[in-house]
Parts: structure tokens; sequence; C-alpha cells
């Protein structure tokens, strides 16, 4: 696999990196890939699509920002979300399985935080991630990044989504 073309500049090296091995591992295992993304916003889903020749690991992405798509493209119920809030482990959890059922892909790693400034009762850089299998349990994660900027939470966030779906291609 080669590198990300477009998203390079911006990236550090250990993400490209991480991104081709678990393309190449996707390919080599036969294994789709999909993401259910809020705070990063599609980033993970680009950065999986930047790389050439990953087209037959990288099934879809979902661009979920707001409670309305988490429900409507991911099946995510909105009693959770109003229950537990939308950066919650429980909605992370749901959004993972909602693009595993939502699509054809094997695995999908969801993300859902505060990238920038949290709500006054909510702490600033904390992120869920979930990644569930086709056939296998969902895992969990949650980061405290802090007040570092939304830019510094959604690379932060990459490296540990790229680890998750490695280590649940490496499971299949």
């Amino acid at each position: 696999m080669s590198e990300a073309e477009t998203l390079s500049p911006i990236l550090p090296d250990d993400i490209e990196s991480a991104a081709a091995d678990l393309l190449k591992a996707a390919c080599d295992a036969d294994v789709k890939l999909a993401t259910a993304e809020s705070c990063t916003g599609g980033l993970l889903a680009s950065l999986l699509t930047d790389v050439e020749g990953a087209s037959h690991a990288f099934e879809r992405g979902f661009a979920v920002y707001t409670k309305d798509a988490k429900t409507e493209m991911l099946g995510v119920s909105s009693a959770l979300i109003d229950a537990l809030g939308a950066v919650s482990e429980a909605v992370a959890r749901a959004m993972a399985e909602g693009a595993i059922a939502h699509s054809r892909a094997d695995v999908a790693l969801a993300i859902t935080g505060y990238a920038g400034t949290a709500p006054d009762d909510e702490e600033d850089g904390l992120v869920h991630f979930a990644c569930a299998r086709l056939s296998g349990t969902t895992q969990h994660r949650v980061a405290h990044f802090g007040g570092i900027g939304r830019g510094p939470v959604r690379i932060s966030s990459l490296r540990i989504a790229l680890d998750m779906m490695r280590q649940a291609v490496d499971r299949n």
C-alpha cells in the first residue's frame, strides 16, 4: 500500500504507516472495514480512502455528527442518547454495532466525543471508541485528551482507532 496522498501533509508518519498496515492486513485477510464517526467528522474514513489500493478493504463510512444522524443512519436508539448522552460508552458501542448492521463490513470502528470544548458539565477531550466485529464482541476504549484542541484530539483519535481496527482484523 502507498501513503495517504491528500492528507499526507498534515498527518504524522506513524498514522500514515498504521493506516497502510491496517489496509494491507484487511486486504490480506479479505476483511471489509467501516467507520461511524462523530467528533472526527469522517477524518478516519478519509484517511482509509486516501491510501491507493484500499477500495476493496474499506466498505463505507458514516459521518454521524447529530443525534438524528446516529438514529437514522445507524439505528442508535434516541432514548439511549437522551439517557446517557451521545458521548458515552453505550452510544459508541451502538454506533459500531449499527455500522456493522447497516453495511457489508466485517469490522466497524465508532468514535464519539468532544474534540473541542465540551459543555459545562462534561470533560474537554473526552472520546469514546468502539470496535465491532461481524462475528465477535464489541471492544471499547475511552481517551481523556484534555483541552489540547480540536485538531490534536482528532489526530490522536486516529491513532487509537487504527490500533483498535488492526487488533480486530488480526482477530478475525
